[in-house]
């Protein structure tokens, strides 16, 4: 994706019979699925193009929304897998202790007490709190909570993370698929 757009969801699917579809979000701002105005759509093998929303709520860990001129189920799903997107400087600011998700994909991680890179960044999961999913040097991924006990330090001019995880937590691993 051009480094002009920031994706703020995926649509996965049609909701009811009159046009609305699901988003997954890609954002933790609720405005951009709920305040009325103009969003992009890029669908597989295109160019994104300006849509307007007209409405929107959460449901859940999605969001339903409504797009101007999609009004039938079948529009809705032929909208599956585009992307929601907005301009890059369109992008919020943040608190100091505060980060954008995409900014944190593909960070390596590094253990504090040694310095030894254990993996790298390649999803955030919410539940509860914020999960990086870090898919180790090794082969598997493991779940670090992201919070400042374990994961101490996030400098994004250095491009590194540091976690100091509890006794046991990088021995559960899950397989690579």
């Amino acid at each position: 994706m051009d480094a002009d757009w920031l994706e703020i969801g995926t649509i996965v699917a049609p909701q009811g019979l009159r046009g609305e579809v699901r988003v997954y979000p890609n954002s933790d701002f609720p405005d951009r699925f709920q305040k009325p105005g103009q969003r992009w759509l890029l669908c597989p093998q295109g160019l994104p193009r300006p849509v307007q929303l007209t409405r929107g709520y959460a449901k859940g860990n999605i969001y339903v929304v409504k797009l101007e001129q999609v009004d039938s189920r079948e529009q809705a799903t032929n909208l599956r897998g585009c992307k929601l997107l907005v301009p890059r400087s369109d992008r919020p600011k943040l608190a100091a202790d505060e980060y954008h998700v995409l900014d944190l994909i593909s960070l390596p991680v590094y253990l504090q007490s040694t310095g030894q890179l254990i993996g790298r960044v390649v999803d955030i999961l919410t539940a509860g709190h914020d999960l990086l999913q870090v898919a180790l040097e090794g082969g598997g991924t493991v779940l670090i909570p992201f919070v400042w006990a374990i994961v101490p330090v996030v400098d994004l001019p250095a491009q590194r993370i540091e976690v100091s995880p509890p006794a046991g937590l990088l021995d559960l691993v899950e397989p690579s698929s």
